[in-house]
Parts: C-alpha cells; sequence; structure tokens
C-alpha cells in the first residue's frame, strides 16, 4: 500500500501519542516487579480501527521501538502491541479470516511451544485465550464490526469492547510468546507462571478492553461526525 503525505503525517502523529502512552504504566507484569504493561494496550487497539491495519501497524512499530529504547517498553510489549494494533485494523477493515488465521497461528505456536508451553504445564490457562478465539470466530465478532456504523452508543462501545477483546488478546497470545522465547526458567518456574496467570491475564484483558471501548468508541463517533474518520482512513468509506 503506498503511502501518502497524509498517511506520513498521521503516523508521525499516532507514534507519538504510542509513545506516551507507552510510558504510563497499568499493570505490573507478574513475576516482574521492574516490568508494567502500559496504556499503550489501551492504545493499540484503537490504533488499528482507526487507522487501519497498515498505517496503524506502522504507527504501534515505530511508538514501540520509541518505547523500547526509552525504557518503557520491554520486547514483549512491543509485540504484543503490534499485534494488537494490526488484528484490530483487519477486523474493522472485514479481513477477518486473516485475523483468525493470525490468532490461531500464534495460539498453537504458543500452547505447544517446546517443553514449557502451557499445554504441557497447565492447559487451563488457556482457556480464556480459547474463549475468544470463539469470539472470533462467532457471528458476534461480524456483528460487531458491522454495529461500528451504528449511531447507537451502546451498541457502538459493546463493538468497540469486542473488537478490542479479541486483539488484545492475540496481543496477549503474542507477547507471551515472546516473553516465553527471551526468559530462560525451570519447568518448575513456568508451572507457576501459567497457574498463576490463569485468573490474572482474563481480568487483565477485560479492563484493558473497556478502557479501549470507552475512550475509541467516543473518539470514533466524534470523528464520524465530523467526517474526519473518512479523511483519516480511507478504507472506512469502502467498508460495508
Amino acid at each position: 500500500m503506498r503511502l501518502t503525505a497524509k498517511d506520513v503525517a498521521l503516523i508521525t502523529c499516532f507514534t507519538a501519542l504510542y509513545a506516551v502512552f507507552a510510558a504510563i504504566p497499568l499493570f505490573q507484569l507478574l513475576g516482574m516487579p521492574s516490568k508494567s504493561i502500559t496504556a499503550a494496550a489501551i492504545t493499540a487497539p484503537i490504533i488499528g480501527i482507526i487507522l487501519g491495519p497498515y498505517v496503524g501497524t506502522v504507527s504501534a512499530i515505530l511508538g514501540g521501538t520509541i518505547g523500547f529504547f526509552y525504557g518503557s517498553f520491554a520486547p514483549w510489549n512491543f509485540v504484543s502491541g503490534t499485534v494488537a494494533t494490526l488484528c484490530a485494523g483487519l477486523l474493522y477493515k472485514g479481513k477477518r479470516i486473516i485475523c483468525f488465521s493470525v490468532y490461531f497461528l500464534l495460539l498453537i505456536i504458543f500452547g505447544f511451544y517446546p517443553t514449557t508451553g502451557p499445554v504441557w504445564l497447565f492447559p487451563l490457562s488457556m482457556w480464556f485465550q480459547i474463549a475468544c478465539l470463539f469470539i472470533l470466530a462467532s457471528p458476534l465478532q461480524s456483528v460487531s464490526i458491522r454495529n461500528l456504523k451504528s449511531n447507537s452508543n451502546s451498541k457502538l462501545v459493546f463493538s468497540f469492547f469486542i473488537t478490542s477483546l479479541t486483539s488484545t488478546m492475540a496481543g496477549q497470545i503474542s507477547g507471551s510468546l515472546t516473553f516465553m522465547m527471551l526468559t530462560p526458567n525451570s519447568l518448575e518456574s513456568w508451572l507457576v507462571t501459567w497457574q498463576g496467570l490463569t485468573i490474572v491475564y482474563p481480568v487483565e484483558r477485560i479492563i484493558i478492553a473497556l478502557g479501549s471501548a470507552l475512550i475509541g468508541a467516543s473518539l470514533f463517533k466524534i470523528l464520524r461526525s465530523t467526517n474526519l474518520l473518512q479523511a483519516i482512513n480511507r478504507e472506512s468509506e469502502k467498508f460495508p
């Protein structure tokens, strides 16, 4: 996809916004007192929906790179935000099959990662990741995408919530996979980690999705009512 001057300007603005939010901690990572999930996790799905999968993902990559070099992002934060932005953009564009394929592939690689993957040690920890895979494949996701065109505030917020939830879960899986690949631990340590995360990460991702829904739906509605959404995202006019 060829970038225009407008795209470059949007990338510059949203890169800076993403980098700022990357410096705001939200949740401490389990077992890592010095590392946190940042407010960029809330911003990632919003950027994907508003800018689309291409421009949005470039913004997340550049903003994540700035966050990484300034020390506010770890490698898994960088990967998680990029994947969440990409999936949200793909869903808004109507590319649900591609998004599902990305999610499913990441889930398989993560779950069956040799010796330390949760499938081998504690499969129950994957329950919410699998539940969100079913949501992504269900009519609920299709209805949510269609209702992004709705004038109803409740439908718009709910649609943003579902889309942000499945997108941020794809990011969580990719971030956990990156964390596992880069962090040498014993099997006993990984077992404790997966057991500890069984309830923690669903609550964490629901809060992130709620934040994305409340902020994103309001911003989305303002941009749409002023015709700025079409000016920002050229694909928004083509979406059925």
